[in-house]
C-alpha cells in the first residue's frame, strides 16, 4: 500500500532511500526536529529561543537535504509547536514552498492546526500513535483503533516508526484492512479530504494522547 515516509534531513544514504521510497509509490515528508519539553530532539533542531532568521536558516538546511517531499511533520516538538510565534515562522516557510503540514501532535496545546489555518497551509493531524508500546500485539490494537477513527470520521492518520514490530504488524494488517474495505492512502489524500470539510472537529483530534515529551 502507498505509505507516507518521513525522513530526517541528516539521515544516512538519504538520496538512495528517498528515491527508493518514491519508486515504490510512497509519498515523502521532511521530518523536522523541534524542541520538546523533556527530551533531546537531535542535531539541527528548531528551538523557541532562536530568532526568526535562525529558524529560517535551519529550515533551509533541512529543505535542501533532499527533494520530492510534499510537506513536513514535526519530530518531537511539544514545546516548539505550543509556541505560536515560532510556528508562525515555520508555517510562513512551508506556505512559501507550497507544502502541507502534518502535526504529529506531541502536545495537547499544539498551535500547529490553527497556525496552518491562518497561513492557508493545508494540514492534517495525527489521530493515533501506532507503536508507543513496541509489541506487535499492541501495534495491532492501535491499528484497529485507527480503523474505528476512520469509520467515524471518514479519514484517520496513524504515525509509527521503523521498528521491526511495526513493520510486522503492518504486513499483516494492510491486506486484512483492505479486505474490510479500507483504502490505505498517502497523507496528501487525507489532507485534501480534510480541507474540504474543516468543520468536522473530531477528524483533527488525537486518541489516547501520550504525555508531552
Amino acid at each position: 500500500a502507498p505509505l507516507t515516509v518521513s525522513f530526517m534531513s541528516y539521515a544516512d544514504d538519504l538520496d538512495r532511500q528517498t528515491r527508493e521510497a518514491k519508486d515504490r509509490g510512497h509519498e515523502l515528508l521532511l521530518h523536522t526536529p523541534m524542541e520538546p519539553f523533556n527530551n533531546d530532539p537531535g542535531p539541527g533542531a528548531l528551538f523557541i529561543n532562536m530568532d526568526d532568521k535562525e529558524i529560517q536558516d535551519r529550515l533551509n538546511v533541512m529543505f535542501n537535504a533532499f527533494s520530492g517531499y510534499v510537506g513536513i511533520n514535526n519530530h518531537m516538538g511539544s514545546r516548539f509547536t505550543s509556541d505560536r510565534h515560532a510556528m508562525d515562522v515555520v508555517m510562513a516557510e512551508v506556505k512559501k514552498r507550497g507544502l502541507l503540514f502534518l502535526d504529529s501532535l506531541t502536545a495537547r496545546r499544539s498551535t500547529g492546526k490553527s497556525v496552518a489555518d491562518a497561513h492557508k497551509v493545508p494540514y492534517a493531524v495525527r489521530n493515533v500513535f501506532l507503536d508507543n508500546a513496541r509489541k506487535t500485539s499492541k501495534v495491532t490494537e492501535q491499528l484497529h483503533l485507527l480503523e474505528k477513527v476512520a469509520e467515524r470520521n471518514g479519514t484517520a492518520v496513524g504515525i509509527g516508526h521503523p521498528h521491526k514490530v511495526t513493520a510486522e504488524a503492518l504486513k499483516i494488517w494492510i491486506p486484512e484492512a483492505q479486505k474490510r474495505g479500507f483504502a490505505i492512502v498517502p497523507v496528501s489524500t487525507v489532507v485534501r479530504r480534510l480541507m474540504q470539510n474543516k468543520k468536522d472537529k473530531e477528524a483533527f483530534e488525537a486518541l489516547n494522547h501520550p504525555e508531552e515529551e
